[in-house]
């Protein structure tokens, strides 16, 4: 295979193919986070063409966000048991084939099942979830780092689809803009079945940061209990508070994040009078923002309290968002936002992993961040329908922002509730400390 003689290649320059793993990675994560954001670029598109109003289309965007959220801890489950190329691969088959069917809906219906249905599940099969999973499966050293540049790639992704989707749809119809992004995955899918492997193991190599080569796990034959594996993680979890403040907090990064920000900007935008393109260009200056952002959110969660990090995140983002409706939507106020809320747009990612797989072990890490990143996408799908609803019935957004924005400083202080790091927190559960 391409991959091993690359591998071969590279130990012989001492440099370690866990890198070309994150590239591909980051690569998949890019182009599946373009895919979740086409959706806040064609709400206007869809509401002219089909007629139909903000509430409803969020409900479909509603639906994705949750399937997304949901089957992140199964997605973990069936990167052990099939192994990450194969459930890659199957996830932007599911998105290419949910967006080019939607080529041709004409009911609400089809809307729903597609961008709700099929997408939701493409997406959620390579939610957060890959990287937390790749990340603990291939490095031991520089491990919040690598989590930050894999947490990245959803800024990057916005700030490389988003704007040119903008203009491919403001000049050629939102079509074009779908078939644009089919185009990408089919190229990121090409890329996964060449260069990525499961585990060091597969090309004999030690974790980076690590001497010995670690054997691959005993794997599961029945699928009942391939299913019941994240249930068991999750009773186990769910035993210890750590895991309901990281639950709650990540709900509340959700809702303030992709649900709200993600799903409506644009939309709010276009009601204080900017078009698409320019508020599409602002969600890019967020993403450059949150790209350096959340690398150095990674760098420090390695060096630093996490709980800190945590605390300072949500409260600069909480304040940001109640600033928002204040900045009169000039280009002034909306960069002096957009590097703000920018800046630790994920950058709640790299502690929050870093806080789960030191509580819970390497080997519950993935499935454990997935129930957390289950409440991330809740709280997603509570602020895409209740923004949806808040235009609709109240013909403003503003109540939404200003909810978030009191949310995330509750989460602030919440997260300092966690005990110091190096404290037991699993000691009533004796199952988990086995695993």
């Amino acid at each position: 295979m391409l991959s091993t003689a690359l591998a071969a290649a590279l130990a012989r320059r001492k440099i370690h193919y866990g890198w070309v793993v994150i590239a591909v990675t980051f690569l998949t994560m890019l182009v599946t986070a373009g895919a979740m954001g086409a959706p806040g670029v064609l709400i206007v598109p869809l509401e002219k063409e089909f007629g139909w109003d903000t509430a409803q289309i969020s409900s479909a965007l509603a639906i994705r966000l949750v399937l997304f959220g949901m089957l992140g801890p199964f997605a973990a489950a069936f990167m052990n048991r099939f192994g990450i190329r194969r459930v890659i691969l199957t996830a932007l088959i599911l998105i290419a084939g949910g967006l080019l069917a939607s080529l041709a809906m004409t009911r609400l219906w089809q809307l729903i099942m597609l961008w709700g249905g099929v997408v939701g599940v493409g997406t959620g099969l390579t939610a957060m979830v890959l990287a937390a999973t790749v990340a603990t499966r291939w490095f031991n050293h520089h491990r919040g780092l690598v989590i930050g540049m894999l947490s990245a790639s959803n800024a990057t992704g916005q700030l490389v689809f988003l704007p040119m989707m903008a203009e491919l749809t403001e000049r050629f119809g939102w079509r074009t803009a779908l078939v644009f992004v089919c185009g990408a995955l089919a190229f990121t899918a090409l890329v996964v079945m060449l260069l990525m492997r499961d585990r060091p193991y597969d090309l004999k190599l030690p974790l980076y940061g690590e001497t010995a080569v670690t054997p691959r796990p005993a794997e599961g034959t029945g699928l009942v209990s391939l299913l019941m594996a994240p249930i068991n993680v999750l009773r186990e979890a769910a035993r210890t508070p750590v895991f309901w403040v990281l639950f709650g907090t990540f709900f509340i990064c959700g809702l303030s994040t992709n649900g709200l920000i993600q799903t409506h900007f644009i939309t709010f935008c276009s009601d204080y009078g900017l078009a698409a393109v320019t508020a599409a260009g602002v969600l890019a200056m967020m993403g450059i923002f949150d790209l350096a952002g959340t690398i150095g959110s990674g760098y420090l969660s390695d060096r630093f309290d996490n709980r800190w990090l945590l605390f300072w995140y949500y409260g600069l983002r909480g304040l940001s968002l109640l600033y928002l409706p204040f900045s009169s939507f000039t280009f002034y106020g909306l960069s002096l936002f957009a590097m703000f809320y920018g800046l630790d747009w994920l950058a709640t990612v790299p502690p929050t992993v870093k806080l789960a797989a030191d509580r819970f072990g390497r080997e519950k890490a993935g499935m454990v961040f997935g129930w957390v990143f289950c409440g991330h996408q809740l709280g997603a799908a509570t602020a895409a329908l209740g923004g949806g609803l808040s235009h609709t019935y109240l013909g403003t957004y503003l109540p939404s922002f200003y909810v978030a924005g009191a949310m995330c400083i509750v989460a602030a202080l919440s997260v300092l509730m966690l005990r110091k790091p190096g404290v037991p927190a699993v000691a009533a559960t004796p199952a988990m400390a086995r695993g």
